[in-house]
């Protein structure tokens, strides 16, 4: 009996104009595309081409594509890069208080986080990853029937330490597509009401930035995405 393959979700074989594309480079042309020789500059034109064309799938500029190894690398870069991005900032911020001889820090609380119970494994055990380091504080919105999140609990659940949500685009289970373009317009709205916030209090005040100060980024696992 012939088996029969249901998990294309997870991984397809290679389609045959995409395997005649990238042979070239599996061969003769398998220079370093970091080297500046010939060889590495005919593999770096190639990579830029790719780049070139994803960004333009993406609507985004070509400077904003990142490669990575896959799929996991890539919510371990977005996530962790965040929180770390913020712990440099209150850092600096520290150094800067200490100067100035000022004992109480303007950034002085742990970032939060919002996620959903139902992510890739690649973003929920980054998250849990993070809680046992004590580098943040998670809160992991449940689904309804069908597998969504509803907008409003994540409007519910952000706080004045919220820096990041984390709402994957497809289930790579059940293939449930979100509400990712409502709850970015939701999270761009305040967003702005934080920046306005921001602006009156540093003028009236002339202080540092707090937390509750920085926007709040939006990352949505999307590596199933394409196939839905």
């Amino acid at each position: 009996m012939p088996k029969i393959y249901l998990d294309y979700a997870a991984t397809a074989p290679v389609r045959p104009q995409i395997k005649k594309k990238i042979a070239p480079y599996l061969s003769e042309k398998f220079g370093n595309p970091s080297s500046i020789h010939s060889f590495g500059r005919e593999a770096r034109k190639a990579v830029d081409e790719a780049r070139e064309n994803v960004a333009k799938f993406l609507n985004c500029e070509p400077s904003e594509v990142i490669f990575t190894s896959g799929g996991t690398e890539s919510d371990n870069l977005a996530i962790r890069g965040v929180v770390t991005a913020y712990s440099i900032s209150k850092m600096a911020n520290g150094k800067k208080q200490k100067a100035k001889n000022d004992k109480q820090s303007a950034i002085s609380h742990k970032p939060h986080l919002i996620t959903s119970a139902i992510e890739h494994h690649a973003v929920l055990h980054t998250c849990e990853q993070l809680e046992r380091e004590k580098l943040a504080k998670i809160t992991y919105l449940d689904v309804d029937k069908t597998g969504r999140v509803n907008p409003q609990d994540v409007q519910k659940a952000i706080k004045k330490n919220t820096i990041l949500v984390s709402i994957m685009y497809a289930n790579n289970e059940t293939g449930t597509i979100q509400s990712i373009r409502e709850i970015g317009k939701m999270i761009e709205k305040e967003n702005k009401q934080r920046m306005a916030n921001s602006t009156s209090q540093m003028e009236r005040n002339n202080k540092q930035y707090a937390i509750s100060h920085l926007p709040i980024r939006f990352h949505t696992d999307a590596v199933q995405a394409a196939g839905y």
